[in-house]
């Protein structure tokens, strides 16, 4: 199967002309954020704060890294189940100009539709291929909220990073269509 190769961050052509279901490899940097670093994210905003990292056109990757074996960049950075994070995503994409996030799984309806307003794709990477994940990564260091530790956000640097579109920002989605292809067979 053909990859279609992106550099990050992602233009709004590249953007527009992505569709549920192709597998893409991300090259550039990414940056990591989950549960607690999205509640610092959304407190910040609330309060008319600016974020300590620009997200603009940006991409990020809920993953929390496992901490490196010797000679290696980053552990295991394998994705989490992106609907912890619903309750931020639409507000979060609004304020920040979010070009994509990568995780696994469906996100709610609220969040798709942000997607489609904000013209921000959501990827899927491969829930248990952490290691091989974290292969892809070539340099990684915390950008904020250290004391976090593993959920502190991180500035990664990727090379053919494997996703798949999940949810296009046209709402195509995988979680949706596929199975609806499926039974039609």
């Amino acid at each position: 199967m053909m990859h279609k190769s992106l550099m990050v961050p992602l233009s709004d052509d590249d953007r527009a002309h992505l569709r549920c279901g192709e597998q893409c490899l991300l090259t550039g940097m990414l940056y990591t954020a989950r549960d607690a670093a999205h509640k610092r994210f959304a407190d910040a905003l609330a309060a008319g704060k600016s974020l300590p990292v620009n997200l603009s056109g940006q991409i990020l990757y809920y993953t929390g890294p496992t901490p490196p074996r010797p000679g290696m960049v980053i552990g295991s950075a394998g994705p989490t189940t992106s609907s912890r994070m619903d309750r931020y995503t639409p507000s979060l994409i609004e304020k920040t100009g979010l070009a994509g996030i990568i995780g696994k799984g469906n996100r709610g309806s609220d969040v798709i539709e942000a997607f489609k307003r904000f013209r921000c794709c959501y990827f899927a990477a491969t829930g248990g291929a952490g290691a091989l994940l974290g292969s892809c990564i070539r340099k990684a260091r915390v950008v904020c909220y250290r004391d976090l530790g593993p959920e502190a956000v991180f500035e990664l640097e990727v090379v053919d990073f494997p996703v798949t579109v999940a949810i296009d920002t046209l709402g195509g989605n995988c979680y949706v269509d596929g199975p609806a292809a499926w039974r039609r067979i």
